[in-house]
């Protein structure tokens, strides 16, 4: 009976000394492996972040400005088998990283090798976590993404974030999402993991100086948003682009997902009066008018039971009888650009906004790129619906649609490809129109410019063009009481530099382009006149409508 009890005495204090031992082992010995397999985790899951290709502006001299780039960020983590006493790290570490000590107690008693407490933490923390002296709770740091301007052109570039299928960082949205195989390097092979750099078409100063104006015209104003394009009418290339709000990528997750959209290539609206000039150009191109062609302006139509008059109806009357088609870019006469529209005939119009481009992706590398919408443009559709379409009303159009269309008049009569990556080379989609049909339809825009005398700067001609447009109705159908305004123009008109374009969304009925969306263009126009130091294409015996010469008093 002894021996047995011997026995048993020693299977007991045997299995006691292997779970001390085995516990010794996992506390001691082998705390530095948990420790290591934590730091493991830390630095695997930014591994990829640590060799993704930067991301660089371009401006005029050619010079680069980094616009995405990788940095080492602290990170503080638990390895809870390596804590001897949870309670008192638990206290000791609450008030530093301001989570209660029952959280931390509870996390700090888990069995797992690697618990994160906080990601992208500032150094002064990561500093005092050291400072305790704790094992088990670690300051280190990881690879993380640097957008060293903060919003500017935020949506543009995208973010990078966690995987949701792997410990990896990957790209969303803006070039970071479209390019994220480039930037994030092959998955296999010698050179897995190790990215290459991307350099933009983008223009760090024109881009300052577009979203600088831009935000200052939404603010003004009190608009919900708006969108800004400036791009090189000859090449398609894109200098700046932007929207109100925008976002920081270096805390993305601080702002709601609309943010991050670019409204731009993501969203559609109706452009109003801007589409009179595409309206000319099929009327002009396909040879039913000419920039001198007459009618009689009555200042109202109806049509289909539907009353359309022109915007300044009330205050100015009817133009009569002998109104150019350039008199009806000049004022914006809706009644001609119907009238344009009948007799360009609604099978050939369509046909021209169709390869104009207006139902199609422009082929930007940007993900999410939706097209415009011409649906209501069909065989059997009332006239009501292609006579408001002649000036912009009931027909939608991406932002980055309308530039690279107009652009084509800008250009010669050529759609070019819009494009982000500087190594890509300009890409002439198709002639659109001829080349006497752009230097027409040009120079009505240009008359226009001049004959306002809002847009135009001494010494260049501008062309350019305003858009009001009533906004549909999310809900319902029919019309918001509130008005999308914008502009576009390009210059100089004799050897065009830059187009740009400008949207102020939901503003009241009573506002007028005249007073918020052109003088920001000319602000703009006039900032690129400088930048790009473009000299003077006119002379003081340059006559303009209204003026002895260019220089009007």
């Amino acid at each position: 009976m002894a021996y047995r009890f011997s026995i048993i005495l020693v299977l007991v204090f045997g299995a006691f000394g292997f779970l001390l031992f085995h516990l010794s082992q996992v506390q001691l010995v082998k705390g530095g492996y948990y420790l290591a397999r934590a730091e493991s985790e830390v630095s695997g899951s930014g591994s990829a972040s640590a060799n993704r290709g930067a991301i660089y502006f371009t401006d005029s001299s050619g010079n680069e400005l980094p616009a995405a780039v990788n940095q080492q960020t602290p990170v503080i983590y638990a390895v809870p088998t390596a804590i001897k006493d949870p309670v008192a790290a638990a206290k000791a570490v609450s008030p530093i990283l301001n989570i209660p000590v029952a959280t931390l107690e509870a996390t700090f008693s888990k069995k797992d090798s690697y618990e994160l407490l906080e990601r992208k933490a500032d150094q002064a923390t990561a500093d005092r976590i050291s400072a305790l002296g704790i094992a088990g709770v670690v300051s280190s740091y990881e690879p993380d993404r640097l957008y060293p301007l903060g919003t500017v052109a935020s949506e543009i570039l995208g973010y990078v974030g966690p995987s949701a299928s792997s410990n990896a960082q990957v790209g969303y949205y803006g070039v970071e999402g479209y390019y994220n195989d480039l930037l994030q390097g092959p998955s296999t092979g010698p050179n897995a993991g190790m990215g290459s750099d991307l350099t933009l078409t983008i223009d760090p100063n024109i881009q300052i100086e577009a979203e600088k104006i831009l935000d200052a015209l939404v603010q003004q104003n009190g608009s919900s948003g708006g969108s800004v394009i400036v791009a090189d009418p000859m090449t398609g290339a894109i200098l700046a682009m932007g929207g109100y709000p925008n976002f920081d990528p270096n805390n993305y997750g601080s702002y709601p997902i609309g943010d991050f959209l670019n409204t731009d290539v993501q969203t559609v609206y109706e452009p109003g009066s801007i589409m009179k000039l595409l309206t000319m150009v099929a009327g002009i191109d396909s040879g039913r008018i000419t920039p001198d062609t007459t009618y009689d302006d009555k200042g109202y139509l109806n049509i289909d039971k539907a009353h359309i008059t022109n915007y300044n109806y009330t205050t100015h009357g009817a133009y009569g009888p002998g109104t150019t088609m350039t008199q009806v870019i000049e004022h914006s006469i809706n009644t001609g650009a119907i009238w344009a529209e009948n007799q360009t005939g609604n099978s050939t119009y369509l046909e021209y906004m169709k390869t104009l481009g207006l139902d199609q992706k422009t082929g930007i590398d940007l993900p999410g790129e939706v097209t415009g919408n011409l649906s209501q443009l069909t065989p059997k559709a009332p006239q009501i619906d292609w006579d408001t379409a002649a000036y912009g009303q009931g027909v939608a159009v991406t932002p980055i649609e309308l530039v690279t269309a107009i652009s084509s008049i800008a250009n010669g009569g050529v759609l070019m490809r819009p494009y982000i990556n500087a190594a890509l080379q300009p890409k002439v989609i198709r002639r659109v129109m001829t080349t006497t049909t752009a230097a027409e339809v040009s120079q009505m825009a240009v008359d226009a410019v001049d004959l306002a005398q809002v847009a135009n700067i001494n010494g260049y001609s501008l062309a350019g063009k305003t858009g009001s447009a009533y906004v549909p109705n999310p809900k319902g159908g029919g019309y918001l009481n509130e008005l999308d305004d914008s502009y576009i123009g390009w210059g100089p008109s004799s050897n065009p530099r830059f187009i740009a374009f400008i949207r102020l969304n939901g503003i009241p009925v009573t506002s007028l382009a005249a007073e918020t969306v052109v003088p920001a263009w000319k602000q703009m126009a006039q900032f690129l006149i400088n930048y790009y130091n473009i000299p003077p294409d006119r002379t003081t015996n340059d006559v303009i409508p209204g003026c002895q010469n260019l220089y009007c008093p």
